[in-house]
């Protein structure tokens, strides 16, 4: 049966109507402007350093740039709420620490988001080494003089972080529990202002990411005294680790990842993604990273979605046995 002339012309129209309606990604042109990462923590923290290395290959790739808007507050809980409120259209995705996901919501029962379901996962994009730092007058030399003093003054000695429920406010209270001593917390809005007050003495440790405390310790502001890793740090090699000097059993290390808002289609997630492996493996990027202390990962959107389920749920067995609150 043919079709009449007047229903041919209808069936054409519907389906220059639908061509044009169809989203921008399924015709191959996202991103067609620019795109906005938002990194819920201070610029000079180690996600945030990582998060800029990591935009301008990838804008670079895409042709569009990559915007690095920093939200700080609540423990990162306001950036984040941003991004799972976004339209998922691809211009607007997270820059996160892994404490957003993994120990904020275990600290904070009114966390206004799922770390699950309320993100589309994009990648795993590195792994952040961490350190035990202090001023470069500090009378200790090493953890294991940290450890010495906090023992023989409870409640003395005071460890800066980036905030209540950080990945430095976690890594001081798990250490602080590994090795049985009493220091107080000191939270900061940032983990670059907690960093540079232990180099000026007015806190006196600090656990961070190596990342952030680079510049500090190459400027001779900040000592390394200790590196929570089972190897040294090729760029501190005079940094020994905890275990070298006596505090076996505790590792501590942090990751940044790649999110957007839920709902994201598959063709952008996959771009996103496929664009942070081949930043990735650019050889300036592997070199500023390793210098920073990051390895670089890349996985894929369901393996990232296994590492945030299994360390949600380890973080929150750590933090309930340790009593460690957000106060």
């Amino acid at each position: 049966m043919r079709t009449p002339p007047i229903n041919r012309r209808l069936t054409l129209a519907a389906g220059l109507a639908l061509c044009l309606s169809t989203p921008a990604f399924a015709q191959g042109s996202y991103p067609s402007k620019p795109i906005r990462m938002i990194v819920p923590l201070a610029a000079g923290s180690a996600v945030d350093v990582a998060a800029r290395l990591l935009a301008q290959k990838m804008s670079q790739s895409m042709g569009q740039a990559i915007v690095i808007e920093n939200i700080v507050g609540a423990a990162g809980i306001i950036g984040a709420d941003k991004v799972a409120k976004a339209a998922p259209d691809g211009y607007t995705i997270g820059g996160f620490n892994d404490s957003l996901l993994t120990m904020v919501p275990n600290l904070n029962a009114s966390t206004p988001f799922n770390p699950v379901n309320d993100f589309s996962h994009i990648s795993l994009v590195a792994n952040i080494a961490f350190s035990v730092s202090t001023g470069s007058a500090s009378p200790y030399k090493s953890a294991a003089d940290l450890v010495a003093a906090a023992k023989a003054a409870p409640g003395r000695i005071t460890y800066g972080s980036g905030g209540n429920g950080s990945p430095q406010h976690l890594a001081g209270a798990l250490f602080a529990a590994h090795t049985g001593i009493d220091i107080k917390h000191v939270p900061y809005r940032g983990a670059g202002q907690a960093a540079l007050d232990v180099a000026g003495g007015q806190v006196d440790v600090t656990f961070q990411g190596i990342a952030t405390v680079a510049s500090l310790a190459k400027g001779g502001k900040l000592r390394l005294i200790g590196v929570m890793a089972d190897k040294r740090h090729p760029e501190y090699p005079d940094a020994p680790t905890l275990k070298e000097v006596g505090i076996n059993g505790f590792d501590f290390s942090t990751w940044f990842s790649l999110a957007g808002p839920p709902g994201l289609p598959r063709e952008i997630t996959n771009r996103l993604r496929n664009e942070a492996v081949k930043a990735l493996a650019d050889p300036e990027v592997k070199e500023r990273y390793a210098a920073l202390g990051l390895s670089a990962n890349g996985n894929t959107p369901e393996e990232l979605v296994g590492v945030v389920k299994e360390q949600l749920a380890r973080y929150g067995k750590a933090i309930r046995d340790n009593h460690i609150k957000a106060e």
